[in-house]
């Protein structure tokens, strides 16, 4: 974001991690098009920085990290324009999902509906202990439509999915890590210090293994077993070419911290 412009998301980068804050703490980070438009933009913007090594996404304040899409902008909107507000949000979130640099989400509060969503396009999701999660949209009228009635399932089952998606049950952060919705839950005022650390520790490892690991989950998970298994081995050989399998593999039998270029 430009200095000094108006800004509804934060953007800083501290030891090659870049940390996307949504700045809207009256509104509880609620996203609006602008909003979702500006973490694009941001993501982007770390994606394309051969300086930065991870991504981590969370909310401004104490109370939430992103408490849903604004309800006030969507109340105005027919079938078309609503359709067409999905589209926008699944293709924004998407940009986070298909990251070749690890992308964490520190979830510091409530991530309710499109903030739930936003969360479960990141590739690591790490939760104070006073983080709440839930698809409420069903209380509105509405379902998912950033990506949850599809990503959720693939996280938690579909059993569960559906329950939390029927329901509009919000559940706690410790619930959320026992049914595989959030990897890990930490104490909320330590959150950010262990995000930083698990960022440290992925910025440390080769980026193309990242990438292709990205790749071969992602990618991978859309096919059946025996094309992903073929795509796997690919992106396995793929690796053997690259200055860091070469600097890893020295590195351990030297018994040394190994030194990724990241070619």
């Amino acid at each position: 974001m430009e200095q000094g412009a108006p800004t509804a998301v934060e953007y800083t980068v501290r030891d090659r991690v870049a940390w996307i804050t949504v700045n809207r703490p009256k509104k509880l980070n609620a996203l609006n098009r602008a909003t979702v438009q500006e973490i694009t933009v941001a993501a982007t913007r770390a994606i394309d920085d051969p300086d930065v090594a991870v991504l981590v996404l969370t909310g401004a304040g104490e109370k939430a990290f992103v408490a849903g899409a604004d309800i006030g902008e969507m109340a105005a909107m027919d079938a078309r324009q609503g359709q067409d507000f999905g589209r926008f949000l699944q293709s924004s979130f998407d940009v986070l999902e298909r990251s070749p640099k690890p992308v964490i989400a520190a979830v510091n509060g409530f991530a309710l509906g499109g903030g739930c969503e936003l969360a479960m396009a990141c590739h690591i999701r790490i939760a104070g202990e006073n983080a709440r999660f839930g698809q409420p949209e069903v209380g509105l009228g509405l379902i998912p439509g950033a990506g949850g009635t599809q990503r959720l399932q693939r996280l938690v089952g579909r059993g569960k999915a559906m329950e939390l998606i029927l329901t509009g049950d919000m559940i706690s952060a410790d619930e959320a890590h026992r049914i595989g919705l959030v990897n890990r839950v930490v104490p909320a005022a330590e959150l950010r210090t262990r995000v930083a650390a698990a960022a440290a520790g992925l910025a440390a490892k080769s980026p193309v293994a990242l990438a292709r690991a990205i790749d071969a989950v992602m990618t991978g998970g859309d096919l059946g077993l025996d094309d992903a298994m073929r795509l796997e081995a690919a992106l396995f050989g793929l690796c053997f070419a690259t200055s860091d399998m070469k600097e890893g593999t020295s590195a351990f039998l030297e018994k040394r911290k190994p030194e990724f270029s990241g070619t």
